[in-house]
């Protein structure tokens, strides 16, 4: 078995999130693949623009929604770019599932925080629908999710679901000087927000992803309110190329982002080098 060698899913749906991110739903092109893949919320997968190479993305959509998988990406770089120009009925490649996942059966009858900054929904996104489609089996959920501006928050429809179920809690926010005249959420950065939405860490875990400005900052903040660093989860993107430890380009000291990862602690995340 070759472990470069991609499988090819057809692109079955996309959608624009932002002026520059976009989702793309694919299905395995190979009934069997379609009918066999598993995976668990946290993991990545390398996504192949046939002739441009490959980038590396989180699986965006659930484990419990079966027969597909979702991306999504800003238009950054030359393979982004390349999978942008491609439409529905295009065929691209795929190699994963890689890494280490969210521990969701460990979260299974406890409380949790969902924290997440502009395209760090992405991650989130999948444990949060992980969480939503087994809701009898978690206690409160929060979610706090915020952005530069208004135009910057993804997954718009789904915040607006979100926003009329009565079994969770959602906060939104954006940075001062982001808001619209009709913006009815937070004007907040998000350890802010953070701070106001949530009032206790009993008997709760926590799942954080976003720029390494906003999770340096709101670390102290959920230090602050209670959480023990074992029960903080984020996940990591550092350079990640191959998914399987062979380039070294995302190590961390001695961890390898894209096999000790990409979801660690953030008591494991204190004990990398500072320079991180």
């Amino acid at each position: 078995m070759n472990i470069y060698q991609p499988h090819l899913m057809r692109i079955v749906e996309i959608t624009d999130e932002t002026v520059d991110t976009r989702t793309l739903k694919l299905e395995f092109k190979a009934p069997e693949m379609a009918r066999e893949f598993q995976f668990s919320a946290g993991q990545f997968g390398e996504y192949s623009a046939f002739g441009e190479g490959e980038s590396t993305f989180c699986i965006a959509s659930s484990p419990t929604r079966k027969g597909y998988i979702e991306c999504s990406f800003k238009s950054t770089g030359k393979v982004t770019q390349a999978l942008r120009r491609l439409g529905v009925g295009d065929t691209v490649g795929f190699r994963g599932p890689y890494g280490n996942h969210f521990p969701i059966e460990e979260m299974k009858g406890h409380s949790v925080v969902f924290i997440a900054g502009g395209i760090g929904l992405a991650p989130v996104r999948c444990a949060i629908w992980n969480v939503l489609d087994l809701r009898d089996q978690f206690k409160d959920v929060t979610i706090v999710y915020g952005a530069r501006t208004v135009g910057d928050l993804v997954y718009k429809r789904e915040l607006e679901e979100w926003s009329r179920r009565a079994d969770l809690r959602l906060c939104l926010a954006v940075d001062p000087g982001g808001e619209t005249p009709d913006w009815k959420g937070e004007v907040a950065r998000i350890p802010s927000a953070v701070e106001k939405a949530v009032t206790t860490a009993e008997d709760t875990f926590a799942i954080l992803c976003g720029p390494p400005i906003m999770i340096k900052f709101t670390l102290p903040v959920l230090a602050k309110l209670g959480f023990a660093a074992e029960r903080i989860y984020t996940t990591l993107e550092n350079r990640m190329k191959c998914g399987l430890g062979k380039c070294g380009r995302c190590n961390i000291g001695a961890t390898y982002v894209c096999k000790d990862g990409p979801v660690f602690t953030a008591a494991e995340m204190g004990r990398m080098p500072q320079e991180f």
